[in-house]
């Protein structure tokens, strides 16, 4: 019988293909269940590689982007992680299976809610709240890394500020309909940026990002 949907060690196979190498993250992934965080219509889609709705007019980031953007946090066991844009709660949930301290910013409340529910089913101890999360969370700065999950138009100063000394922020910036995900490094004395072209992310609103 022909597979109409692609399983989950198909989806590892592929993130592997494409050069992504972290051992930890790879685990992570082959550990949470996608579809745990996907409505009833695209259950069975929840390993193509591809972003999927979650509601609110928000997606699922697609597995490839959701490994190179973690990959590029160069995370530690017990790094203090702050992701902008909860959504489904899947990217946190990964970051959270890698030892990493997450707190995460949603600016829906039915998809802060929804995620809220998932990390306590799952028993994560996921710090989130309700918000704009361009502003980033000072009360819990500074920050090992920072992960943005929406396209801006330009990189909010807010959250470079948060960032520790020798940490990352991982954050698409371009135009409405295609972004680069920049990494943007901070050192003792200031900030250094590389990037990875051709990516699309829902609109990063608040503040510091695009109107509404």
């Amino acid at each position: 019988m022909t597979k109409l949907f692609p399983g989950k060690d198909e989806m590892i196979s592929l993130i592997k293909s494409r050069g992504i190498k972290d051992e930890i993250l790879i685990s992570a992934m082959q550990k949470v269940r996608r579809e745990d965080f996907i409505s009833q219509p695209f259950k069975l889609r929840a390993y193509e590689d591809c972003a999927l709705p979650i509601g609110e007019n928000q997606t699922i980031s697609q597995p490839y982007t959701v490994a190179v953007m973690t990959e590029s946090l160069k995370i530690f066991r017990g790094a203090k992680i702050l992701e902008i844009g909860t959504g489904s709660g899947y990217q946190a949930t990964i970051l959270a299976e890698m030892g990493a301290k997450v707190f995460t910013i949603e600016r829906h409340l039915e998809l802060h809610s929804k995620a809220k529910e998932i990390f306590s089913k799952l028993n994560l101890p996921i710090i989130s709240k309700f918000g704009d999360g361009t502003l980033g969370w000072k009360e819990f700065a500074p920050f090992d890394g920072i992960i943005v999950t929406a396209g801006a138009p330009i990189v909010p100063d807010n959250l470079k500020l948060q960032l520790a000394i020798n940490g990352r922020l991982v954050i698409p910036v371009g135009g409405s309909d295609s972004q680069d995900i920049l990494i943007i490094e901070r050192n003792e004395k200031d900030f250094t940026t590389t990037k990875i072209c051709g990516f699309k992310f829902v609109p990063l609103i608040g503040k510091e990002g695009w109107d509404k």
